[in-house]
């Protein structure tokens, strides 16, 4: 997935202007104008039209940098069965660590979302893998944990006295996480 951050960096490091880079990526489909008008969205991080790989590869063409410069990794995890308030204790533990130590910090944390956290991570390093990223130069750009609301199946009652009830709801969240080379 293209970044919008590293994107607008590199342009304003190699001071490129948005209509030399809106010649660049002209494809069927896409006018100058056009053109102008993705790119400008791509900078503010709105992905319409969505980026395709021939795009951020035309883009680190005319930055002149790698593609890999361009580019971040992600993967999530959708209701996952633990509350977001108890995940996002052990994504603040290895935000901006590199993958190798958030692994190990994950290994040894004695939190239930852990192992959850930990096979996202793998994920998001597999598709970097992919991709012929170098994975010894991967850190964790942004770890973000999302309320997915009460999950389903598990709204109960528990007998109160009097004939009073209280509720019992479950949570469940979605993680996550994305990666980025240094």
């Amino acid at each position: 997935m293209l970044s919008a951050d590293k994107l607008k960096k590199l342009c304003q490091q190699r001071q490129i202007r948005l209509e030399q880079l809106a010649g660049q990526i002209i494809r069927a489909g896409l006018n100058q104008r056009q053109a102008e008008a993705a790119i400008r969205n791509w900078q503010k991080g709105l992905f319409k039209p969505i980026p395709c790989r021939e795009d951020i590869r035309r883009l680190a063409a005319a930055l002149s940098a790698e593609e890999n410069d361009l580019v971040v990794w992600r993967s999530s995890c959708r209701f996952a069965p633990t509350s977001a308030r108890k995940a996002r204790l052990v994504t603040q533990l290895i935000t901006g660590h590199s993958v190798r130590e958030a692994i190990d910090i994950l290994k040894f944390a004695r939190k239930r979302a852990a192992p959850m956290i930990d096979k996202v991570l793998k994920s998001a390093v597999a598709d970097a893998d992919e991709q012929q990223a170098d994975v010894d130069n991967l850190y964790i750009a942004e770890a973000r944990v999302d309320d997915a609301g009460v999950r389903v199946g598990t709204k109960r009652w528990m007998p109160k006295d009097r004939g009073r009830a209280h509720p019992i709801s479950k949570k469940a969240c979605h993680i996550h996480i994305t990666v980025a080379e240094v």
